[in-house]
């Protein structure tokens, strides 16, 4: 699967024992690469669009523990069966509540068009770009194509008793979420899904969301060229 993947929170609100573990345990990866500025949320919204990522690949937990090609605070993000690799992040300048679902689900197109206006680069502390195994096969990044570790320590690097506790701790938490399903959920772009009464009674609501926001663009723009 590759293309375009916009994130959804779910209606949960976090426990703040999870949102420690979590922080702390970005905290930890990031600092192996010398990142040491993060800034988290203050808050952390609950069933609200809040953009999307560009997903380019899909390999196994091994294989992203072992690829010497990106940053080892990526490979140490190697922590479920199968990792999805994600670049260019965008945020929505005004997250749009909605409802969400569990797993993968496709995006109403009315709410992709009212969103998709509202989106905004993120400029993250490490930018990731992955190598494609074939450089002329942009779907050439999936489970097996880079092949698993000869030597296992190549995947068992130093880790400070630091991140070992951060990673211990992300672990947790993380098992929780995917065991209940109640985590962010994933949507795919601009594709019609069966569509509910209650969906369609939004359609106003998604109209209105597309009006705010091509109103700040143009604000902005109005801005920029002054």
């Amino acid at each position: 699967m590759s293309g375009r993947l916009w994130i959804h929170a779910a209606s949960k609100i976090p426990d703040p024992e999870m949102i420690k573990a979590m922080e702390n345990f970005y905290r930890e990866i990031y600092a192996v690469n010398g990142i040491t500025d993060l800034k988290f949320p203050e808050h952390y919204p609950v069933s609200r669009l809040l953009g999307c990522v560009e997903v380019v690949g899909c390999v196994k937990c091994e294989e992203l523990a072992c690829w010497m090609e990106v940053p080892e605070g990526v490979r140490l993000e190697a922590h479920t069966e199968f990792c999805w690799l994600c670049e260019q992040p965008q945020k929505l300048i005004v997250p749009f509540e909605m409802r969400g679902y569990q797993r993968v689900y496709n995006l109403e197109r009315k709410i992709y068009e009212a969103a998709v206006r509202g989106l905004r680069p993120v400029q993250a502390p490490l930018p990731i770009k992955f190598p494609l195994p074939e450089p002329q096969d942009p779907f050439s990044l999936k489970p097996g194509s880079l092949g698993s570790c000869i030597d296992s320590s190549i995947a068992a690097e130093d880790k400070t008793p630091g991140l070992l506790a951060a990673i211990a701790g992300a672990q947790a938490p993380a098992a929780q979420i995917s065991k209940n399903d109640s985590g962010e959920s994933i949507t795919m772009q601009g594709r019609d899904a069966d569509v509910s009464p209650r969906k369609r009674r939004k359609s106003e609501e998604f109209q209105n969301l597309d009006t705010k926001l091509t109103r700040r663009a143009d604000a902005e723009n109005q801005l920029n060229v002054e």
